[in-house]
């Protein structure tokens, strides 16, 4: 029987109701975030969506997002992946009695650094345009088929626009991105949405993002690791919780699944994470 498993990459979800899409932060007010993601798998999505079995691969990030303003219209961001741990299991062959030794890594991640222009702000759309650079800050020489980073430079040019249904407590979310990456690797089409349901205290949201590789790199090989490899595509779908304790506190908990892949793990991404805003 064809197995039916959903997955999401990494670094989705890291803007909650509060950070990112088409509204932007006044100057010195801003969103924190320090957030643990965890996925883990034994199985993986290749090259033509078809989901296989690999030796169990986990992947545990610990990061922090910053959202600050600088002006009116101007905000910073930074995404720092200041802890990362990828593990693989070992294999061991029931009829052979061979061994394939499992590997770990301990890491700093790749981080991401940008800017972000909004316009607009008044009016019934908000709109955002945003600049985000890639560091290649992450561990990209293997261990076994892991790593924390791909060793790329990549640049990212996303427009954002939102609309709040007030006093109706529902807003709207929608971006188009394009991905410019090195190293041989593909460029990419990025494209999302998302809906939420705010009260005092809680928010609801549901976030949708596709990511499609141009497929004009020069690489030769799909998917060089288990986290990093080119090429990687999918479509997920990612419901979320956040929770204020107070005006400014809140706890946040998300759970991503996707509906096909390609080159990346094929299971559920989890994330925690606790939010500071200020105002």
């Amino acid at each position: 029987m064809k197995r039916i498993i959903i997955f999401t990459i990494l670094i989705i979800g890291v803007y909650s109701s509060y950070a990112g899409g088409g509204w932007v932060y006044g100057k010195n007010q801003g969103y924190f975030k320090l957030a643990e993601n965890m996925i883990r798998s034994p199985y993986f999505f290749d090259g033509d969506g078809e989901v296989i079995d690999i030796p169990t691969t986990s992947l545990y990030t610990t990061n922090l997002y910053v959202e600050y303003g600088l002006g009116d219209n101007w905000n910073v961001i930074a995404y720092v992946p200041f802890f990362v741990r990828a593990t693989q299991n070992k294999q061991v062959f029931n009829q052979s009695g061979l061994e394939n030794e499992g590997f770990e890594l301990n890491s700093f991640g790749d981080a991401d650094v940008g800017i972000k222009y909004g316009f607009n702000q008044k009016g019934p759309v908000v709109f955002a345009a945003s600049l985000i650079l890639g560091i290649p800050s992450g561990q990209n020489k293997p261990e076994g088929s892991l790593q924390t980073g791909d060793g790329e430079f990549n640049q990212l040019i996303k427009l954002e626009a939102s609309h709040s249904f007030y006093p109706k407590p529902f807003y709207v979310t929608g971006f188009v991105g394009f991905n410019n990456r090195t190293n041989n690797f593909s460029e990419e089409f990025r494209y999302g949405a998302e809906v939420g349901y705010t009260s005092e205290k809680l928010y609801l949201i549901l976030k949708i993002k596709s990511v499609e590789s141009l497929y004009n790199g020069g690489g030769d090989a799909d998917a060089a690791n288990t986290f990093f490899g080119n090429n990687i595509e999918y479509f997920s779908i990612t419901p979320e919780v956040d929770y204020n304790f107070s005006e400014t506190l809140g706890l946040s908990a998300s759970a991503g699944f996707a509906a096909s892949g390609r080159n990346q793990l094929a299971s559920p991404n989890f994330s925690l994470g606790i939010y500071y805003q200020m105002k």
